[in-house]
């Protein structure tokens, strides 16, 4: 397991990666969030990263945040959660308890779902449009024709609390691309957030505007077996 060191040290660096990132850019750095993506790792793991000053996390499986967020929530009641992975329409009302926003809204029947569950549960964490960019057939996301109508009917029909969009670029093509488009469609249709860039790319996010920008690997190294220990 990686040391609390190697961590505090990892989080000091990716930072100050950012903070030089939006400077380059002339944006201010604390207009930029870092989501530490923690899924595999264990509670031992992630109480280091909030003893070193790390608020943002995100997790891609809802089950997995269910098994380890609730005590690290009560325990530490600034920290805010992110779901960044697939949300299954039958698991929509545990993430409106769970999660403090949920960044893969890609659907009607989901959008359907969120907004009957927020209202029966009195609960409204915020929301993230996920784009598919690439229009890859194996990724979720809205394809960017469809766009524009989707966040009206969320907006509007829904009332749900979109703020935002994300996106994950075709892993063989030039990220900015994607960034740039993802921006635009914001953009138009007056949204200020914008979740893009990973551990390999998120300083490139930065100059195309994320606000958020989402690193597990570059923080706390490989993924761990955790998960797969609890589940088994």
């Amino acid at each position: 397991m990686i040391s609390s060191e190697d961590i505090a040290n990892n989080l000091s660096s990716v930072k100050a990666s950012i903070d030089a990132a939006a400077a380059e850019s002339g944006r201010q750095a604390a207009a930029v969030n870092l989501v530490a993506v923690s899924k595999t790792h264990g509670p031992e793991t992630i109480n280091t990263a909030i003893a070193a000053g790390q608020k943002v996390f995100g997790e891609n499986r809802v089950q997995e945040a269910e098994a380890k967020w609730p005590e690290l929530k009560a325990a530490n009641p600034s920290a805010q959660l992110h779901l960044i992975g697939p949300l299954q329409r039958n698991k929509a009302a545990l993430a409106v308890r769970l999660f403090d926003v949920i960044e893969t809204l890609d659907r009607a029947k989901l959008a359907t779902a969120l907004a009957r569950h927020m209202d029966e549960i009195g609960r409204r964490p915020n929301c993230f449009i996920q784009i598919n960019t690439g229009e890859e057939e194996q990724k979720a996301g809205v394809a960017p024709r469809d766009a524009d109508d989707f966040i009206n009917r969320c907006r509007v029909e829904l009332n749900l609390p979109v703020v935002g969009l994300m996106c994950i670029p075709p892993v063989d093509e030039e990220p900015a691309l994607h960034f740039a488009l993802l921006r635009e469609v914001a953009e138009r249709n007056g949204l200020a957030d914008l979740s893009m860039g990973m551990s390999a790319d998120f300083e490139t996010a930065i100059q195309f505007g994320a606000t958020y920008v989402r690193v597990g690997t570059a923080i706390f190294g490989p993924r761990s077996d955790y998960w797969q220990t609890q589940s088994a």
